[in-house]
């Protein structure tokens, strides 16, 4: 005799609500524990990446007379590029970007065609391109290391590891920065959108590099500029011949480099955001991740007297300030700015 089939038991309404409002109050718990799980990872990964700089720093500064590491090529002289032109640069400024291009070139390849590398005008190459010397240091012979490497991005800088993915992509539907041209509301400088930067936006750094450790004290340098966070002004009579790290009076408390952005908090508030709490490789090998807001005050090294401060003006694909577009709210640059430069102290 056949068993008898048992019912069948349909789902009723309001089963199927609770089983909704369960599953949905579960989501809603298991999300945010999973985000900040996700956060704590990748903020411990920038930490070991930072360690990593600065381990690769010291060995720098050993196999280079004790400097720092920054653009070392001297205008006025010649060099040979890759593709064979020689580059004789008119000033610092000069003889940095002709540098920044000659390892470009020379790591990726990229002589010839439609994706060779062109050089960049109206763009200081140490304001986002000096971890490149240190990079091309710590690669050694092996083109594939340069290429393939990721210790200057912040594993949360999602952006960047695409951007780094997908070098030979910086056409005008490639999502970097501008390659549309200029938008509303972000950084309006129309160099933004030459061929020459959307190339190199691929090997961009989410860690800021500051000033002090490439030029002279002094009021001779580049200073900031009141309209823009982006670009420094003057520099005319700058002396960027490269730092020793025993110019650095307290080691322990001048900030070496920093997180553009602290990506574990909400919004992603920008390093000069009093309550960022960035991470930041300091000059004697250790990670500081106190607030900004407890960091000395930032002054311009042509008005040593008075505290510098600046609004956040956004690039674009860039987090946005605070209080949306066109904040007028200055911030204190802290850190980037440091009085005295390298014989000053951010953190007491």
């Amino acid at each position: 005799m056949m068993p008898k089939p048992r019912p069948r038991h349909a789902m009723s309404l309001v089963e199927l609500l609770v089983t909704i409002v369960i599953v949905s109050t579960l989501t809603l718990t298991i999300l945010p524990a999973l985000a900040s799980v996700r956060d704590k990872a990748e903020n411990e990964q920038s930490r070991a990446k930072l360690m990593q700089l600065g381990q690769g720093r010291d060995q720098y500064a050993l196999d280079n007379k004790d400097r720092i590491f920054s653009y070392n090529w001297i205008p006025g002289e010649s060099y040979t590029l890759p593709d064979g032109r020689t580059k004789i640069g008119n000033s610092w400024e000069d003889a940095a970007v002709n540098q920044n291009l000659e390892i470009l070139m020379r790591r990726t390849g990229r002589i010839t065609g439609v994706t060779k590398f062109r050089s960049m005008s109206g763009r200081l190459p140490h304001r986002r391109f000096t971890h490149l010397i240190l990079i091309d240091f710590l690669a050694g012979d092996d083109d594939s290391v340069f290429n393939d490497d990721q210790l200057a991005i912040d594993p949360a800088d999602q952006n960047r590891l695409v951007w780094s993915e997908h070098p030979l992509q910086y056409d005008s539907v490639s999502g970097l920065p501008y390659a549309q041209g200029v938008s509303n509301g972000y950084d309006t400088d129309p160099n933004w959108s030459q061929s020459g930067i959307l190339q190199r936006w691929a090997f961009s750094t989410s860690y800021d590099v500051v000033p002090a450790s490439w030029q002279a004290d002094g009021p001779d340098g580049y200073q900031p500029v009141s309209d823009t966070p982006h670009l420094f002004a003057g520099g005319g009579n700058a002396d960027l011949s490269g730092r020793s790290t025993t110019e650095v009076a307290f080691p322990s408390q001048k900030v070496h480099m920093h997180e553009d952005f602290d990506r574990e908090q909400n919004r992603y508030p920008w390093f000069a955001y009093d309550h960022a709490r960035v991470e930041k490789l300091m000059f004697d090998g250790s990670l500081n991740n106190l607030s900004s807001g407890e960091a000395n005050d930032s002054y311009s090294p042509a008005d040593p007297n008075n505290v510098w401060r600046q609004r956040y003006v956004p690039l674009e694909h860039f987090p946005l300030p605070l209080g949306g577009f066109n904040d007028q709210t200055e911030l204190n640059m802290r850190y980037r700015w440091t009085q005295g430069g390298l014989q000053g102290v951010d953190y007491e």
